[in-house]
């Protein structure tokens, strides 16, 4: 069994601190199913279904702490595993930064749990292979793709009586098709919280077009060029300069929001006026866990706002240290945008280049977010507002802060991807939009499809 109900995860989550003997103890519970189905070669390879939950117990004695963690919930291993925890914790050398456990909190549910993705069967993953593989084999491509969906819970408590139950779920789908001959290569990924909304018959002939349309590729020579960057793109790119939002990293100069003698940028105009972005763990399309991994509530707040950075990422400690009240981590990042498709900016476009996504992206300078990879699976270009013809793929070299200061046009905002979801796990979930921008750095050309 994967999911508890709120009253069977708080009664083992209070056993935990009524066990623990060390100063503080904060007990969390998690628990997943993962269904998934992955097709390469146009034949479903794997298949199946994973369940787990896991209780992880953190004690500490002063400024020592200890994690240790079970999958057995009987009496005698709950006590075993604090226990073992108290034992790390007395072993450990104290943390400097060591910060107690959050008070007693309040946290609004946000709507991150979906019934019809719940309910999703083995039946509704084989028709989504199905659905990937049937129209690729009808026209002689070739289909490699893979489906995950999540359903778990999260508990917290600490001996300081703070308690969060949340449910929460989502669906992953990729699927890359190629040509037989493998010199056109087409790409779609989808991620939802509400399955009832996902057909990989429609989604699949976006990557069956992408294929066909990218055979016989022509070299373009690199520089500098307009860009067209699909929501994909966009986000490869700016999840490296979103992390970068943290206060203690600009205050200690490590950052490209740190100021010239000392502090941050907080407060200064940074982007073109038009890039507006936000958090919001209650979103209806990107909502996330209500507190952040330390348990303080989420809340709405603005991040940068025509251009200005309202928000930073203050540690508690490092809040302390500098005197301000600790805000929660945000789970999830909206950049608002406009409303036109890409279809919309190309036909604004007279000389430019059309790119699916960007992979293999490494970071180069982190005071300058410079940023290098390469795009794949589909990169056209484009000439007097048409997609003329496919062209070989590029290596890039480019810093997000000035790609979002070159900004031409802003397409519809959509969801990429759940990264904060099941399990409460590290990552970002981003809603972001297709971008037009000028002077994109092209550096070399690559010969991969």
């Amino acid at each position: 069994m994967s999911m508890f109900t709120e009253a069977e995860a708080k009664a083992i989550l209070d056993k935990v601190i009524a066990l623990s003997k060390a100063d503080e103890c904060i007990a969390t519970l998690t628990g997943n199913r993962e269904g998934n189905i992955r097709f390469a070669r146009n034949s479903v390879s794997t298949s199946g279904v994973v369940n787990e939950v896991n209780l992880a117990v953190q004690v500490a004695f002063g400024k020592r702490s200890g994690i240790a963690t079970t999958n057995s919930f009987d009496d005698t291993s709950l006590e075993r595993v604090v226990r073992r925890a108290e034992e790390l914790a007395q072993l450990a050398p104290e943390n400097p930064e060591f910060m107690p456990a959050v008070e007693k909190q309040s946290y609004t549910a946000t709507p991150t749990y979906v019934q019809a993705t719940a309910d999703i069967d083995p039946a509704f993953r084989a028709k989504v292979a199905l659905d990937s593989i049937k129209p690729c084999k009808d026209d002689s491509l070739v289909a490699a793709g893979y489906l995950a969906d999540n359903t778990g819970f999260i508990a917290t408590a600490n001996s300081r009586g703070n308690f969060g139950y949340q449910q929460l779920n989502n669906l992953d789908y990729t699927c890359t098709v190629r040509t037989a001959d493998e010199t056109g290569s087409g790409w779609v990924a989808t991620n939802l919280a509400d399955a009832s909304k996902f057909d990989a018959s429609k989604d699949i002939q976006t990557a069956i077009r992408k294929a066909k349309g990218s055979v016989d590729a022509k070299a373009l020579e690199p520089g500098k060029y307009t860009v067209v960057l699909e929501p994909a793109a966009v986000s490869g790119l700016l999840m490296f300069m979103l992390m970068g939002f943290d206060a203690r990293q600009a205050d200690e100069g490590r950052s490209f929001l740190s100021k010239k003698g000392g502090g941050n940028r907080l407060g200064e105009k940074v982007f073109d006026e038009r890039v507006n972005a936000f958090a919001d763990p209650a979103h209806p399309d990107v909502p996330v866990l209500p507190w952040d991994m330390d348990g303080l509530p989420r809340g709405k707040h603005a991040i940068i706002e025509n251009g200005v950075v309202k928000h930073l990422n203050y540690s508690r400690y490092w809040a302390k240290q500098q005197e301000r009240e600790p805000i929660a981590m945000p789970g999830n990042i909206i950049m608002s945008g406009g409303d036109k498709s890409t279809e919309d900016m190309v036909k604004s476009t007279k000389r430019g280049i059309l790119v699916t996504r960007t992979w293999y992206i490494r970071l180069v300078d982190p005071q300058t977010v410079l940023l290098t990879g390469l795009t794949r699976d589909g990169t056209f270009y484009i000439e007097d507002g048409e997609v003329k013809h496919p062209i070989k793929n590029f290596r890039f070299n480019e810093s997000p802060i000035i790609m979002l200061n070159n900004i031409e046009e802003l397409g519809r905002p959509e969801r990429i991807n759940a990264g904060a979801g099941v399990g409460g796990g590290p990552g970002i979930a981003m809603m972001v939009p297709a971008m037009k921008v000028r002077d994109f750095t092209f550096t070399s050309l690559s010969d991969a499809v």
